[in-house]
């Protein structure tokens, strides 16, 4: 009985030393990139392997920059098929879409040709670029957070949403701002 409860209370502390180290991590990475905030110039390498340098496209177009968990994952995939299915909407807009997460370029390629996606993809694997926005993760520090942030074309945040488990959501809202914009 005694070793159960010794087991039991060692389980217990390791998961509450693990959940206060990632809730701390969480705090200090969130609230960097607010509605405001200038958005912050950065490089990545697209899913074709080229660099794609924000400061080129910033103040020319309206930008909804989404970062996602995974390729291909179920909420990723239906998240990325609702942009591509609404390109035409974001595209009237004057918006860009990119979408960024920690996967290879390579991954970002298959899951692109896979699914015809028809907006960019950026490889993000050192997540430097997801820690710059401030990005949270959630399930213990686990699973990279889900977050669109709406650009103007002045390069001021304007609109962003967080929600992990509302991936299509995510379309909707930045669409309702991009119309409110005009």
């Amino acid at each position: 009985m005694n070793q159960i409860f010794i087991k039991w209370t060692s389980l217990l502390l390791i998961g509450v030393n693990f959940s206060c180290h990632s809730q701390t991590t969480n705090k200090n990475q969130m609230g960097k990139i607010e509605v405001g905030s200038a958005v912050p110039s950065f490089s990545l390498k697209d899913q074709n392997g080229k660099d794609f340098d924000l400061d080129l496209v910033k103040g020319k177009k309206n930008l909804v920059i989404y970062f996602y968990p995974k390729d291909d994952t179920p909420g990723c995939t239906k998240e990325a098929c609702s942009f591509r299915d609404q390109f035409e909407v974001f595209s009237k807009a004057d918006a860009l879409i990119i979408g960024i997460s920690g996967q290879s370029v390579k991954s970002h390629l298959d899951f692109a040709s896979k699914y015809r996606l028809n907006f960019t993809l950026l490889s993000d694997e050192d997540n430097r670029v997801r820690k710059l926005f401030g990005v949270p993760t959630n399930l213990l520090g686990l699973l990279p957070g889900r977050v669109t942030y709406v650009v103007n074309k002045e390069g001021k945040v304007v609109f962003l949403f967080n929600s992990q488990m509302n991936a299509e959501k995510h379309i909707e809202e930045a669409l309702r701002i991009l119309k409110e914009l005009k």
